[in-house]
């Protein structure tokens, strides 16, 4: 009998849905029939919700104010009566600047946004997993935690705690049927990457063993594998997606 080990029916929130990496992870999970809440702070969630296909609701979510976090959790909760499944994606990169140099505030806001966010959304997300007897949760990382990066203090640091809090989140919570899980993706082509210069890019991909920046497209496919049933023994792991950068 054949079964269905995907996403289908199981209720998905996508934050920092409203373009790149977000976004391809709301329409694939929507692709193959997820419930989605695509929250974002830009304001295009709405027309990511618009364009894909099924049950999408589009949220405006500042993830770095708790009070909205919390939210949007129970946003979730309403429309759909649980929570199975969290992309934690939003972030942001910030300035490129020596750490000596990096103002305080900055520093902080980076932090704010890619890592207190995360972990925000865990623990307004969590109980609600608990309650219905589980769960997964992909926190996008990024290469650049695995390796310091000139001028990108911050979003280094942020980037390493993300991969660290989704295997504390694993260790407290597999017990309780929720796995969390880490991806950490390399040059991706999105709409951050529109800015440079042809011979950036050119330098950037001939360090890349396959050649190419990947796609948002091909980041979404790991989330979606990870959230998925086929993945039930995977927690507290972090996957690269990086076309051999790393390598």
């Amino acid at each position: 009998m054949y079964m269905d080990r995907g996403v289908r029916g199981k209720a998905t929130i996508v934050t920092g849905a409203g373009s790149g990496i977000g976004r391809a992870m709301a329409l694939r999970f929507a692709e193959e029939g997820a419930r989605v809440i695509a929250a974002d702070i830009s304001g295009a969630q709405d027309a990511v919700a618009a364009q894909a296909p099924g049950d999408v609701v589009g949220v405006h979510c500042d993830v770095s104010d708790e009070g909205q976090v919390a939210a949007l959790v129970a946003t979730c909760r309403d429309h759909f009566g649980r929570v199975d499944c969290v992309c934690n994606n939003a972030g942001i990169s910030g300035p490129e600047l020596p750490l000596h140099e990096y103002p305080a505030d900055e520093w902080d806001r980076i932090i704010g946004v890619v890592l207190r966010s995360q972990y925000l959304v865990l623990k307004h997300v969590i109980p609600t997993m608990v309650e219905g007897g589980g769960g997964a949760v992909v926190n996008t990382a990024s290469a650049a935690g695995m390796r310091a990066t000139r001028g990108f203090s911050a979003y280094s640091v942020a980037k390493a705690g993300v991969m660290m809090l989704a295997r504390q989140a694993a260790a407290e919570y597999g017990g309780r049927g929720i796995r969390v899980n880490a991806i950490c993706p390399g040059p991706i082509d999105t709409p951050i990457q529109a800015g440079i210069s042809d011979d950036v890019r050119a330098q950037v991909e001939a360090q890349l063993p396959l050649g190419r920046m990947g796609t948002p497209e091909e980041v979404a496919a790991l989330a979606l594998f990870l959230c998925s049933d086929d993945a039930s023994y995977v927690t507290g792991a972090s996957y690269l997606v990086d076309g051999g950068y790393m390598a």
